[in-house]
Parts: structure tokens; sequence; C-alpha cells
């Protein structure tokens, strides 16, 4: 069973699939996060939505490169978890099916590509207390033994 984290799901509402997936990015003590300004200010592990037709991990590489301008390397599947949420930017309540990698950061390209988005280098105590949704803190915790 895959575990839950989140809101509560509401009865009646339409939820519509929605697979991702998300990177934690250890390098030198630190972890490389995600800040996204807008639709409301929050820290983030990399990653997002899997395209059409997309691998998971070729949405990993994609998504972690528009959001911190960083590439990466060896990505190791570590777990997946769900959470309902609605989705301003898409304007849709989503049931998230978020798988999560650990992976190393290998070198900055530039500035993140995606609009709001910011590279931010933390202590993953500080990460795992920063990061706006429980099932990130969780993976994040177990990767680095926080618990």
């Amino acid at each position: 069973m895959i575990r839950r984290f989140g809101e509560p799901l509401v009865q009646g509402q339409k939820y519509h699939l929605r697979a991702g997936a998300y990177a934690i990015l250890p390098l030198d003590g630190r972890v490389l996060v995600t800040h996204q300004a807008t639709p409301q200010s929050e820290f983030q592990l990399p990653g997002g939505g899997i395209d059409a037709g997309e691998s998971a991990l070729r949405a990993l590489h994609r998504e972690v490169f528009e959001e911190t301008g960083w590439g990466i390397a060896a990505p190791r599947r570590i777990g997946a978890f769900r959470r309902f949420a609605y989705m301003p930017d898409y304007d849709r309540w989503a049931e998230k099916f978020c798988t999560i990698y650990i992976a190393r950061p290998t070198r900055c390209f530039g500035p993140p590509r995606e609009p709001g988005h910011s590279a931010v280098w933390m202590r993953p105590d500080q990460a795992a207390e920063q990061l706006g949704n429980e099932g990130d803190r969780h993976f994040l915790r177990q990767a680095f033994r926080l618990d």
C-alpha cells in the first residue's frame, strides 16, 4: 500500500491522477531544494508532473533542470506517496502520485528556467522543517536518517 500524506480526500470531489517525479539532491552536507514563489510561497523537492509519453526519469531530469538549473546523475528510486490537492496552476483537483528519487547534482547550468522558482541549498535538518508538504519532509528525513 502506498502511503498518503496531506489533506484528506474530499467526498464527491473529482480528482485527476497526476504522476510526478521528485528528487532529493544531497551534496557536501547540504540538499538542493526549489523555492516556488507563486501561487503560494513554499520550498519543495525539485520535480513535477510526468508529461504524456515521457518516462519518469526523463521527467525527473527535465523538472530538476527547469526548477533549479542543475543537471543530475545516478537517480535511484527510494519510494512513493499519494496526496490529494488542488492545483491552482491548472485549476483542478489532483490525486498526485509522487515518486521520490535520490540523485547526485552534477553541474549548475544557470538559473532556474521555471518562472517563480529559485534554487536554494539548505542543511537537511532545515529542509526537513521548511519543505511545504508532509510527504517530501518524510522522505527527506528518511534519506538523511533524521528521525
